[in-house]
């Protein structure tokens, strides 16, 4: 059951590399309506990726999504098109998410695992609404380390030796904080099934 609820949280497919390739080329001509094509094509991600990580912060996520796209924009000459543009901008969204991360280490908020007791219960209708909206809540309440693995791996893709890097933790504490995030989702998920 967590793996077909995880899946939802994953994107819809990716645009033609070819065609994001060719936008990227004319943006770098100088042609700044290719790169607001490549916005409007990627903000939903982009925005996903990093609201994910952070939690339910919504406007520091908003705010962070268009770092993110100014971030690409002035990183655009380092793209190398040896693989496609969404990868490379939703790895630097999240680098620009873990970067915020890192910034609040030890702020006491950061580790609040009694924030997982403290979330709000679905009504009685709608059950899979609810369950969908039980499944953001409980991502988002997660210990962030442990959220931070669980998104990076299970909806981004990366590998544990990406995340232990990113994140500065060995590869075995990775794969810990995985399990312990979807264990703490089953628990949670498991009072409203």
């Amino acid at each position: 059951m967590l793996t077909t609820i995880v899946t939802a949280l994953m994107p819809a497919s990716a645009p033609p590399m070819d065609d994001d390739h060719a936008l990227v080329r004319a943006s770098l001509r100088g042609d700044a309506s290719a790169f607001e094509t490549l916005y409007r094509r990627h903000v939903g991600r982009v925005h996903g990726v990093i609201s994910r990580l952070l939690g339910r912060q919504r406007q520091r996520a908003e705010d962070l999504t268009q770092e993110a796209f100014v971030r690409a924009w002035q990183a655009l000459g380092t793209y190398r098109f040896e693989s496609a543009f969404g990868t490379w901008l939703y790895r630097l969204a999240a680098n620009t998410a873990l970067m915020e991360l890192r910034s609040r280490r030890g702020d006491p908020a950061m580790d609040d695992e009694d924030a997982f007791e403290r979330m709000g219960h679905p009504d009685s209708a709608g059950h899979t609404t609810a369950l969908a909206m039980d499944l953001d809540r409980a991502v988002a309440t997660l210990p962030p380390r442990a959220r931070a693995v669980l998104v990076l791996y299970d909806v981004e893709g990366w590998t544990h030796e990406e995340i232990a890097d990113e994140l500065e933790m060995a590869v075995g504490t990775s794969k810990a904080q995985l399990h312990r995030a979807r264990g703490l989702l089953r628990v949670r998920l498991g009072e409203h099934a």
